[in-house]
């Protein structure tokens, strides 16, 4: 049993450190989840089980949408941009009104503004946001960039508010450039990457490249086929993709061709042998709604076979369309017998989690570099740390009698100062869980709807198949402040230190709410 990613201050404590995995090979718990309880395995193949080399992935899909939008009209001098990947992360929100990227916590209040290269300070963030806040639902407006996709069009929006901001030729507006006669909303900048970015991904013209440099631009890594093999021993595994037949055919082939097989000594074996259902154009959301309709690929041309498949599941046989409802039928598994391992929180996670009831499995292929960041610079979150607890002790034995104020004004810019050395240590846009000691809107929605995640789903070999995923009870602020039984005036400091080591572990990175439903058997 294991209580691998700690839920905040927690009944009885946490592991002690010597009961831990290496970090790297860590899978991290949101809710307890019972592994041999499990008996189908989903995967999603792009991030997924395949892996995209980064940067260079990315540099080919920005490369693509630069040449697009020249061709649609834009400016030549465009292409003169580079993709650097220390400036984008996931989880930004693109401001179509006012063409800024923002980093937003759970509740919209805002942690980051840039418009364009340059960030946004003070009395420049009032302007375009008086309340430091934006209404999260306003979703013409508002456009949440989560995916590993969404990293090139991150960075292209702030390329193109950079270089129109700085031309000549065009009037900076609040809401666009004018030229002469002709004005360039953000609105409609957004719209043109959107409908590049289905231009390159619907016209195949990024999956071709791909393709003819397989090896610069996918990761291949001989414990796929290994994991693959022994979670079919213990239960039935499944892909759904969105990507169609005949390039998940060419990107599988090249993950499981191995010349020892999937064990020492044993022949290749074809890809779609490690399946018991294999599923594409699968439509992600919509695929957990109605879906659309189920057809068989015939895997010789690639095409679709014409009518709806009505039929049992065949095996090693590949299916194109269908629904979730329609796995578990094929498979005879219900909702919380599967297990779907993907990289979309909106796409895999948030619909398989809230409309079917799989239990949930994140891949954050960040999460090293987060780690990394994390150990490394340990005496600035301590720093912080120590920081919130002085502020803490200024109004310690203060109430509402006091006429004294005290002066925290140069401590609000020590925390400023060292949460901006912080946030430098991951990127241009800092971390993407926190900024400081708050943490970010990717960060809730991967608490709320990821049941499991980490860095790469092969730390599955580094666990037992009976393994009990346990989450920590997590104390609410009323519980973890407040001792069992009466406390005299004697004894308020020692509440004090429990409220300040409740901060603590909110700085530190330690989820404070549990956010998810109530899992079966007591398990947590």
């Amino acid at each position: 049993m294991g209580s691998e990613g700690e839920r905040g201050p927690a009944l009885g404590g946490c592991d002690p450190p010597a009961l831990r995995r290496d970090c790297q090979h860590r899978i991290f718990v949101n809710r307890s989840l019972a592994l041999e309880k499990i008996k189908c395995f989903g995967f999603d193949m792009d991030y997924t089980l395949a892996m995209y080399k980064s940067p260079a992935y990315e540099e080919l899909c920005f490369r693509l949408l630069l040449e697009h939008l020249v061709s649609i009209g834009y400016p030549h001098e465009i292409l003169a941009y580079n993709y650097d990947p220390t400036f984008p992360t996931r989880g930004l929100v693109f401001d179509a009104l006012y063409g800024n990227l923002l980093k937003v916590d759970s509740h919209g209040n805002l942690l980051v503004c840039a418009h364009g290269f340059r960030f946004l300070r003070g009395a420049e963030i009032l302007h375009y946001y008086p309340n430091k806040f934006i209404q999260r639902d306003d979703m013409k407006r508002f456009h949440i960039l989560n995916t590993l996709f969404n990293l090139t069009e991150t960075h292209l929006y702030a390329c193109l508010v950079d270089f129109f901001s700085n031309c000549p030729r065009y009037v900076s507006c609040d809401t666009g450039y004018r030229h002469g006669n002709l004005f360039m909303s953000f609105r409609s900048m957004f719209q043109d990457v959107r409908e590049a970015m289905d231009q390159v991904h619907l016209s195949g013209c990024l999956k071709e490249k791909t393709l003819e440099n397989v090896e610069k631009y996918v990761v291949k890594d001989p414990r796929v086929p290994l994991l693959l093999s022994r979670m079919r021993e213990v239960g039935k595994v499944f892909l759904a993709t969105n990507s169609d037949y005949n390039y998940t055919d060419a990107i599988m082939s090249y993950l499981f061709d191995f010349s020892n097989g999937d064990k020492t000594g044993t022949p290749p074996r074809p890809w779609r042998s490690y399946f018991d259902l294999i599923v594409v154009d699968t439509r992600k959301p919509l695929f957990f709604a109605e879906g659309t309709v189920l057809r068989q690929v015939n895997t010789d041309t690639g095409k679709l076979r014409i009518g709806t498949y009505t039929g049992p599941l065949q095996h090693c046989a590949v299916y194109s369309g269908g629904s979730s409802d329609l796995v578990c039928d094929l498979l005879g598994v219900k909702g919380k017998d599967i297990l779907y391992v993907g990289d979309h929180i909106f796409g895999d996670i948030l619909k398989s989690k809230k409309r079917q009831g799989w239990r949930t499995f994140l891949v954050v292929p960040e999460l090293a570099h987060e780690l990394q960041v994390w150990t490394e610079k340990s005496e600035l979150f301590e720093e912080l740390r120590s920081l919130d607890l002085f502020l803490a002790e200024l109004y310690q034995h203060l109430d509402s009698g006091s006429s004294e104020r005290p002066d925290i004004s140069s401590i609000k810019r020590r925390i400023q100062k060292v949460t901006h050395e912080m946030d430098m240590c991951y990127g241009k846009m800092g971390s993407l869980f926190r900024c400081g000691s708050r943490q970010t809107l990717f960060a809730s929605q991967l608490m709320r709807y990821a049941d499991l995640y980490a860095a790469s789903f092969l730390n599955f070999l580094y666990y037992p198949f009976s393994y009990l995923f346990r989450a920590p009870s997590v104390l609410m602020a009323h519980e973890s402040t407040v001792e069992h039984g009466p406390v005299d005036a004697g004894e308020g400091s020692t509440a004090l230190e429990l409220q300040l080591d409740q901060h603590s572990q909110q700085v530190l990175g330690l989820p404070q709410d549990s956010s998810g439903e109530e899992e079966e058997d007591g398990e947590a």
